[in-house]
């Protein structure tokens, strides 16, 4: 029999450490009988008639999803009901929906920081779905999927373990007006003496530097040289985040292996270092010459401020490509984000779906199916050129389709975050990608990290007392 899960003391107090394979485990811990359909015939087919729900954030993959079920629909015979809110929202029906034992959500969009790491006990290990005979084969294999992502968004603790196929990648790069930097390149590379043209050598300081050449030298093209989203919000952590990172600081000792797997014991608070110290500095003296409204704004008043045409380049998630190009076809250029001292950053912000553990019968089998679909090739690449948005590809054979990289370098493009993909390939490279901490702590963490750092740009803080604050809150949210 499937016993339901409901939270245990441990999760409650905010661990969540890997149960998930009880999805699967029936009185006693014998192994309970995946579920099927009627024998023989297509296994497609085999839960026709069922209902299931999925329940996700308001992402662009999720739209287009939500407005191409028909091709499911016709495959499988099963109903999807799709529900999209704010990521809050998600995480309160999630919480409510795994304590009660039911499973009123069968398909959940499983944020890596606010669901998988804390929650990881209400979700199913998929390793024996993907290696049963009774379902379709998850096509060209997890292999398949990038592997930084696989880890960061689909795994908790156990490398052995999968409780999320990844379904979406935004990831922070540079966006640069290509027009603005081809027209102004000699001129900046005579005054400035370095090549301003976006390059894996290119520097946070010489970033600065170009930025402040477009403020005194382009006012006719562009009011400022660079924006950030430095709004006191989630925004700020990740902008700030990518400096850090790239300076050789960090936030817990043991480092970016705290983002991709996760860990039972994070280390110690790592925060209060030099080279965090000289971020902070650094990060307040970049913000202090780009545009006066960075501090209010989020990723959404940057993406609209670049493609009003108000900065030359910015730090932003990569998904904006889809509005630039619309704006500026052809004349904007992407590239991974400059490099501090230690390394380039680039902050990975995706998250894989996963399979309520609560779900039983028909509806655990439905759910399977659709993850298994939601996240193949196929379905991957009629969300990359959906026409109500679409997310970016999270396996590598999509890249390699011709019909895709023939996109690559078009404007207008059919695809057009496909123009992203030689930046955004390099930053999900183990040495390029940036990883928050995935700890059950990290929405509070999150929260003591934007409202300080805010402080600083607002109020002129000093950046080492700004560091020192953040740290001893950390350590007192850490228990």
């Amino acid at each position: 029999m499937n016993i339901p899960y409901a939270f245990s003391r441990r999760t409650a107090l905010g661990g969540a450490l890997g149960l998930a394979t009880a999805a699967l485990v029936g009185c006693g811990g014998e192994q309970q009988e995946l579920p099927s359909g009627s024998a023989g015939g297509d296994p497609w087919k085999q839960f026709s008639g069922t209902t299931i729900n999925f329940i996700s954030e308001n992402t662009s993959p999720s739209a287009a999803i939500a407005a191409n079920l028909a091709p499911f629909r016709e495959l499988t015979g099963i109903t999807v009901n799709v529900q999209q809110m704010e990521l809050d929202k998600v995480v309160e029906k999630v919480k409510l929906d795994f304590s009660s034992g039911s499973a009123q959500n069968h398909v959940i969009y499983a944020d890596p920081y606010q669901i998988l790491a804390p929650l990881a006990d209400g979700l199913a290990d998929l390793t024996a779905f993907i290696n049963s005979d009774k379902y379709p084969k998850l096509e060209n294999g997890v292999q398949d999927f990038i592997p930084t992502q696989l880890q960061a968004a689909g795994k908790f603790i156990d490398d052995n373990k999968i409780y999320a196929l990844p379904y979406d990648c935004p990831t922070m790069i540079w966006h640069y007006r290509l027009d603005l930097f081809e027209k102004y390149r000699d001129r900046m590379r005579t005054d400035l003496g370095f090549d301003p043209m976006p390059s894996d050598s290119t520097t946070w300081e010489q970033y600065y530097a170009i930025a402040d050449w477009f403020n005194r030298n382009a006012k006719s093209d562009v009011k400022f040289g660079t924006g950030h989203q430095a709004k006191q919000h989630d925004s700020l952590m990740c902008d700030f985040s990518n400096v850090l990172w790239a300076y050789g600081g960090d936030y817990f000792s043991k480092g970016q292996e705290v983002g991709l797997l996760g860990v039972e014991d994070p280390g110690q608070i790592s925060l209060d270092s030099p080279q965090a110290v000289e971020a902070m500095t650094f990060y307040k003296k970049l913000v202090k010459i780009a545009h006066p409204s960075s501090t209010s704004w989020d990723w959404n008043g940057l993406g609209d401020a670049f493609a009003a045409g108000e900065v030359a380049m910015c730090p932003n998630w990569h998904e904006f490509a889809a509005g630039e190009e619309k704006q500026f076809p052809g004349k904007v250029g992407y590239a991974p984000l400059p490099r501090g001292p230690k390394r380039s950053a680039n902050i990975y912000g995706g998250t894989g779906i996963g399979i309520n553990r609560n779900a039983q019968g028909n509806e655990l089998g439905a759910a399977w199916l659709f993850v298994n679909w939601a996240t193949s090739p196929q379905t991957q690449l009629m969300s990359l050129g959906s026409s109500v948005g679409g997310g970016t590809p999270t396996r590598t054979s999509v890249y390699d389709l011709p019909e895709v990289t023939a996109e690559e370098t078009k404007s207008p493009s059919k695809y057009p975050n496909i123009r992203t993909a030689a930046a955004v390939q390099k930053a999900w490279q183990s040495d390029y990608i940036g990883l928050r901490p995935k700890v059950s702590q990290w929405v509070q963490l999150d929260t003591i990290i934007f409202t300080e750092l805010s402080k600083m740009l607002t109020a002129d803080g000093d950046p080492g007392a700004t560091i020192k604050a953040i740290s001893d809150q950390m350590q007192k949210a850490m228990g």
